[in-house]
């Protein structure tokens, strides 16, 4: 069973402005986060960069910008961390299913790791 989160609210002029989040809460849910603006808008420079201009595959470009580790990404699979790596070579050829796995583990559209 997982213990209740303490969150505190701070206060301005009698109304919430800022909730403080315990630091191991916020490194679980900024991926989250990151994930669903990337859903609302575009594909971000960074990763636009790190496919296009140093030729990364765009699992590792999403995965680094979204901050998760190929270990996290690994937990979330259910493979391990060798998976992961062989994923994001460069000659790479994921099925549509895995490709699918993946952007599902990393809060993406799969249409996102398509080149």
């Amino acid at each position: 069973m997982s213990k209740p989160i303490e969150y505190q609210t701070i206060e301005h002029c009698g109304h919430p402005a800022f909730v403080l989040v315990p630091w191991e809460e916020w490194k679980r849910v900024q991926p989250l986060l990151e994930a669903e603006k990337a859903r609302a808008g575009g594909i971000p420079q960074e990763v636009v960069e790190a496919h296009i201009l140093r030729d990364e595959p765009l699992i590792k470009a999403w995965r680094e910008h979204l901050g998760i580790t190929q270990e996290e990404l690994a937990i979330r699979l259910g493979v391990s961390q060798a998976a992961i790596a062989k994923f994001e070579r460069p000659d790479a050829r994921l099925r549509a299913v895995t490709l699918k796995k993946i952007a599902v583990a990393m809060g993406l559209d799969a249409e996102r790791l398509r080149a």
